[in-house]
């Protein structure tokens, strides 16, 4: 089930249309006898047991997959936030990929999949990942550039459409907004805010160096990559290679960098509350772990 808010001005109000939305489809599933579960997957649900959405869109996907497009039984957090210009989006891109195993790390709710322990911190990440056009696109110049890649997709028959490009973070060029796709959804409605604040802020602190003219960095993409499987694996408990000075720290504290880096940014939105969400993550436990914690109790 995909839920979207109208375009919001605030933090704030993106999380009372969520509130909405999640009593809308919460009374749709008493009517319809079922009820509705968040996470990052479906715990239980086996690919072979899914069917597709019969329409040009799914049909599409399920041509170009075949087998392999019953494994998506996901669940993401989605975050557009709108910039002014195209090449302002594909900057900021650049910039924002860096910080993407912190995010995933921080708000990780799949440890299962096709009822299996996978051993993941975020098994949505791996599965996912499966994809095509799943990775994080490598440092381009502006959207001239990225409208080459779209159109050479397209040419080969790669995609049919510029959405069948599904990187972690991506230009939504038709709404005029860079698209995070990293974390797992989330079923404290507290922790989904801290992802919409997270991302508003990156992104208004990360525009905001490009206005200054502060460079942006060329990160190693093979650390990023390590990053990204670090944080889907052992989430904040894991080590990886920051991007940005190239060394090794835990991921707990590359999520306190992030923090730092936006919190001038959340202040500026009077989000800076959210900074105490993430430390009683860090402190205590991610949603995938209060999933594992249920199952070795109750099982499923």
């Amino acid at each position: 089930i995909e839920s979207n808010t109208s375009i919001c001005s605030t933090v704030n109000q993106a999380i009372n249309e969520i509130i909405l939305h999640r009593n809308r489809l919460k009374n749709i599933g008493k009517k319809n006898n079922f009820s509705i579960g968040i996470s990052g997957t479906h715990p239980t649900a086996l690919p072979k047991d899914q069917s597709f959405v019969n329409n040009d869109s799914y049909n599409w996907v399920t041509s170009q997959l075949k087998g392999y497009s019953n494994q998506n039984i996901t669940f993401s957090t989605h975050v557009h936030v709108g910039l002014d210009d195209n090449d302002t989006i594909i900057q900021v891109m650049n910039v924002a990929n860096g910080w993407i195993a912190p995010m995933i790390a921080l708000c990780a709710n799949s440890p299962f999949f096709a009822g299996n322990l996978t051993g993941m911190q975020s098994a949505r990440t791996f599965q996912f990942g499966l994809f095509p056009r799943t990775n994080i696109l490598h440092k381009i110049k502006n959207y001239d550039e990225f409208s080459v890649i779209v159109k050479q997709l397209k040419q080969c028959k790669s995609i049919k459409e510029t959405r069948h490009v599904w990187w972690k973070i991506r230009p939504h060029i038709k709404y005029r907004t860079i698209e995070f796709r990293v974390c797992d959804i989330q079923r404290s409605l507290r922790k989904t805010k801290m992802i919409i604040a997270i991302t508003q802020a990156l992104v208004h602190k990360i525009y905001h160096d490009i206005e200054n003219n502060k460079l942006s960095p060329d990160y190693n993409m093979e650390f990023l990559n390590d990053g990204i499987w670090k944080a889907s694996s052992l989430g904040i408990k894991s080590k990886l290679i920051c991007p940005i000075k190239e060394k090794i720290i835990t991921m707990k504290d590359m999520i306190y960098s992030m923090l730092d880096f936006i919190y001038p940014s959340l202040i500026f939105f009077g989000t800076e509350n959210v900074v105490e969400t993430a430390e009683k993550i860090l402190k205590n436990k991610t949603e995938a772990d209060e999933q594992i914690k249920v199952y070795n109790k109750l099982g499923f």
